[in-house]
């Protein structure tokens, strides 16, 4: 297993990881996916520790482009038919191994780029193969929290999560503007 020190990439899934899987149709050619804030922090966070974040999906939706824009995600992949690929492509354009790679997903197409990623992890529900293949288990459900649960758990191994609560203890604006 890799060491949180070693890692300049976040790749993340999106259904199942920053959603929690459902996907609603609103009509002929539109669908929804509800998103969770504290998600979104978590990868402004990440990003502020000098961590580039990026999106990985199998499926096309306008909402993850949409949310992927307000964070500031300029690696978003959708429509990947390998995601280990789509993560070696990203880590290659960034000149980055796979060692500094932690990858997180919840289903079966994720399990080529987990296994090859320096450090891999899945939410609380993920598939069965998935948690026992993720070396770190996280202990919320996709949608509820995971993604910001992941990067407060790699900062925190990097000792540099502290630092970052203190700054919006002492509520600097620059802080509070993440």
């Amino acid at each position: 297993m890799g060491r949180a020190t070693d890692i300049r990439l976040i790749v993340s899934d999106v259904d199942g990881v920053w959603t929690d899987g459902r996907i609603i149709y609103t009509g002929v050619a539109r669908e929804t996916k509800e998103f969770n804030v504290r998600d979104g922090l978590g990868a402004k966070l990440a990003q502020k520790a000098g961590i580039v974040v990026a999106l990985v999906t199998s499926r096309q939706s306008d909402a993850v482009e949409r949310r992927a824009r307000e964070l500031g995600i300029t690696e978003l992949r959708q429509g990947a038919s390998s995601k280990l690929e789509e993560t070696e492509r990203i880590a290659r354009k960034l000149g980055l191994s796979l060692d500094q790679v932690l990858y997180v997903g919840d289903d079966l197409p994720d399990l080529g780029a987990m296994a090859h990623a320096g450090i891999s992890a899945a939410p609380s529900d993920a598939a069965p193969e998935v948690l026992a293949a993720a070396s770190w288990k996280l202990s919320t459900a996709g949608g509820r929290g995971a993604f910001r649960e992941l990067v407060e758990r790699l900062l925190s191994e990097r000792g540099e999560w502290d630092a970052l609560v203190k700054e919006f203890i002492s509520g600097r604006p620059e802080a509070q503007s993440i």
